[in-house]
């Protein structure tokens, strides 16, 4: 078979910066933020984690796609990223758990990848001038200066919750947790039901009414994409739900809308936390855990919601990492405890909601 030259394609980003490398999956093009992640493995979990809705993921690790595609690691039921920037690809995966190639995985979800390109030099950028809107194409022409400053993740959370709720349920449920789906990753689902949580994701939409009506021993606020101030319809049905005293766990993005509902600030990072290797240091028993995060937004600590205080802060940066609340039953996290992938550190937090939910039914009853 004659050799096939690989076909060119390009990052064009709004700063007027250009990569030029090679394509692989759809032949497309798309327009997003360019992110990075630090993520050694778990290409699948990172590329089907709805929170990078509207993004372009560059993966800072070198080789991708070396074991090849396994649906039983999906995330989600889809991928939802923008486009997808790796240095190199690996065209014939070896694991015996493999049921298909990268490429074909990007070709499946119609998203275009692209590679060949120096992904530490793109990370290097990213990190001095902050993130950056980028448009994949086939010419650096058909990039629009005009479409890249225009672009903004709009409407992220519709986008990735479910339409209808779905049950998740275990033998000999001991606990009803309900699972509000902001772009839930199901490794949630699993740490619960490991924990004798009947669950039930719930969609974005639902109200505090809705909710209450279920009589759940607790409720989930999940992780998911975009701006947390956009949700302002959720904002309001959270603060009523707090007000119900309902023993609530907030995850990522979960703990932004916490916040926000309470009365607190966010803000958007520089560049974001993305990777399995963010250090993160409990004020409380001065411990610091290796964490998985994928965010770029954050509570200001400088407004902090009344009644909450802080818990966990990155040791890199200083930024807020968890919040207890002493008006209502409830905790957050910035950080991802299911860890899909990533180090399994704070696997313990799920033991901690369940220990709040058993504390709050003993002392209704």
């Amino acid at each position: 078979m004659p050799y096939a030259a690989p076909t060119p394609r390009y990052l064009v980003l709004e700063n007027g910066r250009i990569f030029e490398g090679f394509a692989f999956g759809a032949a497309a093009e798309a327009t997003g933020e360019v992110v990075f992640t630090t993520n050694m493995t778990g290409y699948l979990e990172t590329l089907t984690d709805p929170s990078y809705e509207g993004q372009i993921v560059t993966q800072t690790f070198p080789l991708m796609g070396n074991y090849g595609v396994n649906p039983a690691d999906y995330e989600s039921r889809q991928s939802f990223v923008q486009g997808y920037i790796v240095k190199e690809w690996c065209q014939s995966p070896s694991h015996f758990a493999s049921r298909g190639t990268l490429d074909a995985f990007l070709k499946r979800w119609g998203i275009p990848g692209l590679w060949g390109i120096d992904t530490r030099a793109l990370t290097k950028l990213i990190r001095t001038a902050g993130v950056l809107r980028g448009t994949l194409c086939d010419a650096p022409a058909n990039a629009s200066a005009q479409a890249l400053q225009a672009f903004r993740i709009t409407d992220a959370v519709p986008a990735v919750t479910i339409a209808q709720p779905q049950r998740y349920p275990v033998e000999n449920a001991g606990r009803k947790v309900l699972l509000w789906d902001f772009g839930v990753k199901d490794s949630s689902i699993r740490r619960l039901n490991e924990r004798g949580c009947d669950v039930t994701v719930i969609p974005a939409h639902w109200s505090a009414e809705q909710i209450a009506a279920e009589a759940p021993d607790g409720v989930l606020l999940s992780n998911g994409p975009g701006n947390p101030e956009d949700n302002t319809a959720v904002i309001q049905e959270i603060k009523k739900l707090a007000a119900r005293k309902i023993p609530i766990f907030g995850i990522c993005l979960g703990h932004q809308l916490l916040a926000l509902a309470n009365g607190g600030a966010t803000e958007k990072l520089k560049y974001g936390h993305r990777g399995g290797n963010h250090p993160v240091r409990d004020l409380e028993t001065g411990r610091t855990y290796i964490t998985s995060q994928n965010h770029g937004y954050a509570v200001r600590l400088d407004a902090l919601p009344p009644g909450a205080r802080t818990r966990c802060i990155n040791a890199n940066d200083g930024t807020c990492e968890g919040l207890d609340y002493t008006d209502f039953p409830g905790f957050s996290v910035q950080f991802h405890p299911e860890a899909c992938g990533g180090p399994k550190d704070t696997e313990f937090l799920f033991d901690r909601f369940v220990a709040m939910m058993d504390e709050q039914k003993g002392g209704a009853a």
